[in-house]
């Protein structure tokens, strides 16, 4: 394994236990583990395993991994469509862990109708390649969220609004 590698591994081991909440308690926390880099460096390994500024349970800023292998669905509060585009709208610090998911959902065929997102702290926008795709953005996204609802049974963490808007022209 290089040492790039070897570097990235203990990044995602550090950033997996919650202690990364700055990239330089990245920096020092990969000397204390005989890796001795610089904040750039620190900076291009969080970018490349895909680490996420985000909030904790506790409410503690630090890095976060998106999961791999599943979509953050708790993170869908709400769904507002218009024309193009649907706002979804997340816990506080939730936004760029869904963005970051949806982006990389897009980029290998899971949301073939996603152009791209934008992520604020608790607010997504998510662009639709069609020009009237919000709706169904917006559909697809709540069918995530909810995946095994019926319309007789709702849970009580499901997104609590979704609503169409035409554009004006």
């Amino acid at each position: 394994m290089s040492s790039s590698q070897s570097r990235r591994s203990a990044v995602i081991s550090l950033v997996e236990t919650g202690q990364v909440h700055s990239q330089s308690d990245l920096v020092h926390l990969l000397g204390k583990a005989g890796f001795l880099v610089t904040q750039a460096t620190a900076s291009r390994d969080l970018e490349e395993i895909g680490a996420l500024r985000g909030r904790r349970n506790d409410g503690v800023a630090t890095y976060l991994l998106p999961r791999e292998h599943s979509f953050p669905s708790e993170l869908i509060l709400s769904v507002e469509s218009s024309a193009n585009m649907a706002v979804v709208k997340t816990p506080p610090g939730g936004a760029q862990l869904l963005a970051s998911a949806l982006d990389r959902g897009s980029g290998i065929g899971a949301f073939i109708n996603v152009i791209g997102t934008i992520a604020g702290d608790d607010t997504v926008l998510v662009i639709s390649k069609k020009s009237d795709g919000g709706a169904a953005l917006a559909k697809e996204l709540l069918g995530i969220a909810q995946p095994s609802s019926s319309p007789s049974s709702t849970p009580s963490t499901a997104p609590s609004k979704v609503s169409s808007r035409k554009a004006k022209k």
